[in-house]
């Protein structure tokens, strides 16, 4: 919704100032279709040459999660903090014989079953279930789980960024695109060189055409949406950096609760749940973790 109002702004801003200003839209008009297809199907064509076919398809999807805006709300938060808390409880009265049918099947898991939007994510899911299956066969080094940890979430971020990048880079050259078509113009200016002065004006104006598009495409569409993936991928990532966080807590042989509140020291001011409200979810955690066995 703030996108859509957001390019709605920048058109009416941008076309409105024009025509306050004596512009003459048909010059527009009848330039546009030949300069974005010169600029657009140069971008793309550039686009899928300078990147893999994963990263053109993640792409689209980029797009889409840059209108839709990040994945994690509060509630979220609060539930994979909860989520952490059972697991380490359980595992902590269990040992390794406790919680490996929770890492074995989440699906069907007790612990995730209350948290449906959390088992859509499977990569925070495998990577939950894949390093506390770890601690079970004595990955006892805090430090050394740590480092393995943070390598992991890394290549995960550097993976999602991909397509962000990819983006950031059609958009640093959509001005010289829009130069390249702009020069086209110029080149059939040239060539009617003996025509009157009104039409090589008109000529000359839609050649400019170019560069307006090519500019306007960088700066106020594929540039902010760009900035904006860029935001939303690195707020997805965070959770990766709270569970590891909780985890390595749990290794360090920290009390559980105390790891789950460093933890909660992690999520963003705006999503985090207050102490004592934390405390209270984790309460009411305790009574269902006393129905499932140890």
């Amino acid at each position: 919704m703030a996108n859509g109002v957001g390019f709605l702004l920048i058109l009416g801003c941008v076309f409105g100032s024009f025509l306050m200003s004596g512009g003459k839209m048909a010059v527009i008009f009848e330039a546009l279709p030949h300069e974005l297809m010169a600029i657009g199907g140069a971008a793309i064509g550039a686009f899928v040459v300078g990147n893999s076919m994963a990263t053109v398809k993640n792409a689209g999807k980029g797009v889409m999660r840059a209108f839709k805006g990040a994945r994690w709300k509060d509630s979220d938060y609060r539930d994979l903090l909860t989520l952490l808390f059972g697991l380490l409880t359980t595992f902590k009265k269990g040992g390794a014989t406790g919680i490996e049918p929770h890492l074995d099947d989440p699906a069907s898991s007790r612990l995730f079953a209350p948290y449906p939007r959390l088992l859509a994510d499977h990569h925070l899911v495998e990577f939950i279930c894949d390093y506390l299956r770890m601690m079970t066969i004595n990955f006892e080094d805090p430090n050394q789980l740590a480092e393995a940890m943070e390598n992991d979430i890394d290549k995960h971020h550097g993976e999602e960024l991909l397509p962000q990048m990819a983006l950031q880079t059609m958009a640093d050259g959509l001005p010289a695109i829009g130069i390249v078509a702009a020069v086209l113009g110029v080149i059939k200016t040239m060539a009617s060189i003996d025509q009157p002065v009104e039409v090589l004006g008109a000529m000359i104006g839609g050649a400019l055409v170019g560069t307006f598009l090519g500019v306007l495409l960088a700066y106020c569409l594929v540039g902010p949406l760009a900035s904006k993936l860029l935001s939303i991928v690195e707020d997805d990532c965070k959770p990766f950096v709270i569970a590891k966080t909780a985890i390595i807590g749990h290794a360090q042989g920290l009390p559980t609760q105390v790891a789950v509140e460093i933890a909660r020291r992690m999520i963003p001011s705006s999503f985090a749940p207050s102490f004592q409200q934390l405390e209270t979810t984790l309460d009411e955690a305790k009574n269902d973790l006393n129905a499932i066995p140890a």
